[in-house]
């Protein structure tokens, strides 16, 4: 192995420290040290387990699209994957230090660490002259102790390996001196030792050496080669030092301004003079005027103006044409006169371009100043603003002090009447005839939140068709705020309001961009038929305005509830028996079939109709309150059993309906006799809402309900007397059954059903008892005929039966 690789690994495996300062991970290694060499184990270094990395997808990032370092996924090892150059990293030699900064990067989960390395020089460049051939022309009058400077050389290394010296061959005529600079570069200049003489050495042939200061030290050398020139002893003369010259502005391009003459007591071209402007000349003075080398004529060049320079200054050198030139200077003055050629001036010296619409009246929106760069009447200047005669502005200007003026607010601005304001400023000098100029300023009202958010209207009333999707947009609620940006920019939300403990918001929801309300669920006209809540539109400046509206939701009913038979009443699918003498009369009510639905309006109006009739001639349908009554006496030609279907159908669209079957039977002779009656449970559906009728026929009933509860009250306060039995006759005949309409005894969880067939039942002359359950799911309705209430005498009867009346409401 090579011994300086062998020092550059040394010195990786000794310098290759880490530390951890601020969550970076430095590490300093020389530069151009092999391929492979390993620096560190990254892995230790940052904690993590070596054998993760690779399924932990770790990489290091690029550096100038290079790849200089990798990391060893099975070992967590980070070596040297491309050689380093750290003056190709590094170029600028401001600092010596070379940093390179990378991200190792976990991505499972993701983490990411900074690494710092530390590119250390070492002193793999020799110092070059940037030419290996320095010519230098001395004329032989040069004294000793004069110096010349000569190109320096450069090292693209840094600190010690840097330029250190510069050593010079030997001479007796020229020597160097080294000097630093503010930056440490070294610098050398040649000196001259002794006088030279062209006629015993015209060429001095030197070699300079560059040496830095590495180990081992590189150096570098060009060669100077030193021309000795012949003396030229005589310098051109001009007749004066100074020349002074009067010059009126304006004047033409070309004018001859004077004619310089320099001589020169040397002979041939010794003696030939050319003249040039010296570097004591300006940049501007050389523009305004030309200067001709071989006659030495001065002329204008350019417009010369007073009011811009008022005097030049001319240096010119005449300059003989010698190997070894001599040269002479003078100076010349020329000196500008004036004439009335500026027009006035408009200066804005400081300008609000925004201007917020509160601000007060004398608010001061820009510091004007007028100039005239003539004298006199001529820079005498008037400002005024000058606009339209028919536009009124509400500014004005104020004369704070010589040549400045305030331009002012005199007026409230309101940036909703006027966003922004062209102001022209006029200003004219007193001079014949007088010069103006115009200055046109704008000026833009910033919005201030002044404006409250506005509804086209105060209340919006919303139809909604109960059943709807959830989610369905009901309105668009949009409010005009006319301010701007986020003065304008509205929120809406629903001002919280809550109905039997749910929360508006639960109901409705308002897209807080847009004001586009949406249903949240599903409605049900039979539980809620309205809504009544406020929606505020708030708009975002500081502090923030708002305004409510208030949103009105009718909901509409449609019919989706099918009609309900609640009297007679029977078990799902089973069919109403009814018993009645084959000697009833024409016209005699056989049963009365009761429909409720939780409809509302036309879509709870109920008909009804027969489905199925055995006997179209026995029976007639009343179709709006269901009694159902012969139309003629029965004869022996007809059947003791008739069935009939009855339809109970809504007035909606499209209608619903539900239907009953009823069997009847006809008997020649109905006894009575009053048996125990017996209570079966039957699970109902149950109603949640009572429909516009009922609530009337509840309260007409109200009056029947107390008489029959004091009825009651008086048959338990009596003693039970025998029975008797009831007489016979056509019209004293009663059904075998407890009730016509009640089959054997019902399971009722509903007040609006049982005061539906209480009224039913008290209107055919019968006693109606409701009896709790003791689980309180319910209770159990019974009916008798009010005739067996009053003469049963049974103990065990009227135990059940003031038992039975105790549980009225």
């Amino acid at each position: 192995m090579d011994p300086w690789r062998g020092r550059q690994l040394s010195f990786v495996v000794l310098s290759a420290l880490w530390i951890l300062a601020s969550a970076v991970t430095r590490y300093s290694i020389p530069e151009e040290i092999p391929v492979g060499t390993v620096i560190a184990n990254i892995a230790t270094d940052l904690g993590l387990d070596a054998h993760s990395l690779l399924e932990r997808k770790v990489k290091l990032d690029y550096i100038h699209s290079k790849k200089y370092l990798e990391i060893n996924k099975d070992t967590g090892e980070l070596y040297i994957a491309e050689k380093i150059d750290r003056e190709y990293l590094c170029p600028a030699k401001a600092s010596s230090f070379c940093f390179l900064k990378m991200d190792v990067i976990i991505e499972n989960p993701i983490r990411i660490f900074n690494i710092e390395l530390e590119i250390m020089d070492i002193n793999d460049n020799a110092p070059q002259f940037r030419r290996e051939r320095i010519s230098l022309d001395v004329s032989e009058s040069a004294t000793p102790g004069e110096r010349f400077s000569i190109t320096n050389a450069v090292d693209a290394d840094v600190g010690e390996n840097s330029i250190e010296t510069y050593y010079l061959s030997d001479s007796d005529t020229f020597t160097i001196e080294i000097q630093s600079g503010s930056d440490g570069t070294k610098y050398v200049d040649l000196v001259l030792k002794a006088s030279l003489d062209r006629e015993k050495q015209a060429v001095h042939t030197l070699t300079l050496t560059a040496v830095d200061g590495g180990v081992p030290a590189r150096s570098g050398t060009a060669s100077i080669i030193v021309q000795v020139l012949d003396t030229n002893d005589n310098a051109p003369q001009f007749d004066r030092q100074v020349y002074s010259v009067d010059l009126i502005e304006n004047a033409p391009i070309g004018t001859l301004i004077m004619q310089l003459n320099a001589t020169d007591l040397d002979e041939g071209v010794n003696a030939e003079v050319i003249y040039s402007f010296t570097l004591y000349t300006s940049e501007e003075t050389q523009e305004k005027f030309s200067l001709d080398p071989s006659s030495g004529e001065i002329r204008v060049k350019d417009m010369i103006d007073f009011e811009e320079v008022k005097s030049f200054e001319m240096y010119v050198e005449a300059k003989d044409k010698a190997v070894n030139p001599l040269s002479g200077q003078c100076k010349i003055l020329v000196f500008i006169t004036d004439l009335n050629d500026n027009h006035p001036e408009i200066t804005i010296k400081s300008f609000q371009c925004l201007i917020k619409e509160n601000d007060p009246v004398g608010t001061v929106i820009a510091v004007i100043s007028v100039s005239d760069r003539d004298s006199g009447d001529n820079g005498k200047v008037v400002l005024s603003i000058h606009n339209a005669p028919s536009t009124i502005l509400p500014f004005a200007l104020n004369k704070s002090s010589e040549d400045f003026f305030e331009l002012t607010v005199t007026e409230s601005l309101d940036r909703e009447v006027k966003n922004s304001y062209e102001i022209t400023l006029h200003v004219t000098d007193r001079g014949t005839p007088p010069l103006t100029d115009n200055e046109t300023i704008i000026l833009t009202i910033q919005d201030i939140n002044d404006n409250a958010p506005s509804f086209p209207q105060s209340l919006y009333t919303i139809h909604l068709m109960e059943n709807n999707e959830p989610g369905m947009l009901l309105a668009s609620l949009t409010a005009h705020d006319p301010d701007l940006n986020e003065n304008q920019y509205l929120v809406y939300v629903i001002i919280e309001k809550e109905i039997a403990n749910t929360s508006m918001s639960m109901l409705f929801s308002i897209n807080p961009e847009n004001g586009n309300l949406y249903a949240l669920c599903t409605f049900d006209y039979e539980r809620e038929k309205e809504f009544l809540f406020h929606i505020e539109a708030r708009d975002s400046g500081l502090p923030p305005l708002s305004s409510n509206v208030t949103v009105h939701i009718i909901i509409l009913d449609q019919n989706d509830n099918t009609p309900l038979i609640v009297s007679p009443w029977r078990p799902q699918g089973a069919v109403i028996e009814e018993v009645i003498p084959r000697s009833s009369d024409k016209g005699s009510l056989v049963t009365k079939v009761i429909a409720l639905d939780a409809d509302s309006m036309q879509n709870s109006r109920i008909t009804y109709q027969f489905l199925q009739i055995t006997d179209t001639t026995l029976f007639s349908l009343d179709q709006y309150n269901g009694e159902i009554r012969t139309t003629r006496m029965f004869s022996y030609r007809d059947p003791r059993h008739q069935h009939l279907v009855i339809i109970a159908r809504d007035n909606g669209d499209p209608p619903r309906s539900a239907t009953v079957t009823i069997k009847i039977s006809t008997v020649e002779q109905v006894v009575t006799q009053f048996t125990e009656t017996t209570e079966v449970p039957i699970e109902y559906d149950l109603f949640t809402d009572l429909n516009l009728y009922l609530l009337i026929g509840l309260g007409s009933v109200l009056f029947l309900l107390l008489i029959t509860i004091l009825v009651i009250i008086v048959l338990k306060c009596q003693e039970p007397e025998p029975s008797q039995a009831a007489p016979q006759g056509r019209n004293s005949i009663i059904s075998q059954r407890n009730s016509s309409t009640i089959a054997d005894s019902t399971l009722i969880s509903s007040d609006a059903y049982w005061y539906s067939l209480f009224l039913a039942e008290t209107r055919k002359g019968k006693v109606v008892v409701r009896q709790p359950l003791p689980n309180g799911a319910g209770f159990i309705v019974s009916s008798i005929p009010g005739s067996a209430a009053l003469t049963e005498t049974s103990a065990s009867r009227s135990s059940t039966l003031q038992e039975s009346s105790s549980d009225l409401p």
